[in-house]
């Protein structure tokens, strides 16, 4: 399960809108306290949301402490069809990936509680971070695992998921404005080549998916 939870948070990891966030809300008015309250939110609904779909998984035929239920073969395979077909997508369409969306120039005036607010909202209201937390929170409640290693899988997946932003936001904490030119151009490559970075570990983590599911029929 360990193996199988990697490859979704590194989708969530090396997503822009992951990413390029945590270092926008650098450049806001209060750097420390508005990076730190995102980083809190962001962390928070992570971790939320994949534990929601935890429990989640008991209302389908799986849940603590019981055997994998057996759609869960044919629920990852489905899974990893649809994810290598996305990774295909997003390489055909990498070209028009290349810049942030507009809506991200209010990072440059946010605040620490608007910061934290923006955070967890952006959790819910990504598709590809909300699909890879509910692919996560099932997969850990599918395993057959105890309360404890349950919550041991959800802290092992968030810890990976969340690491792209905490790494800027503690360094600039650490460092301060010295660190400005070098997120600037994380940001910048970042947007040239997330589209690639991400269609490649979709289609990576589609076909380890199916793998499992095929292996478990």
């Amino acid at each position: 399960m360990l193996a199988e939870l990697i490859p979704l948070a590194l989708v969530v990891a090396l997503s822009p809108l992951s990413i390029i966030p945590a270092v926008l809300v650098l450049q806001s008015p209060r750097p420390r306290p508005t990076s730190l309250a995102f980083l809190l939110g962001w962390i928070v609904g992570l971790a939320v949301v994949t534990q929601l779909f935890v429990e989640v998984s008991s209302l389908v035929g799986g849940g603590l402490d019981r055997p994998p239920p057996p759609w869960a073969s044919w629920a990852r395979v489905v899974a990893g069809a649809l994810l290598i077909t996305f990774g295909l997508y997003k390489w055909l369409t990498r070209k028009s990936s290349e810049h942030s969306p507009k809506w991200m120039s209010s990072f440059a005036s946010i605040t620490p509680p608007r910061a934290a607010v923006t955070a967890l909202v952006l959790v819910v209201v990504n598709p590809k971070v909300l699909f890879m937390c509910a692919a996560a929170g099932l997969a850990i409640g599918t395993e057959g695992l105890d309360r404890l290693g349950a919550e041991l899988g959800v802290l092992y997946y968030v810890v990976i998921a969340g690491f792209s932003v905490v790494l800027p936001i503690v360094a600039y904490a650490v460092s301060g404005d010295r660190l400005d030119p070098t997120l600037a151009r994380v940001k910048d490559w970042m947007e040239a080549q997330h589209a690639t970075l991400v269609a490649a570990i979709l289609v990576v983590l589609g076909a380890l998916v199916l793998y499992k599911g095929l292996h478990g029929m």
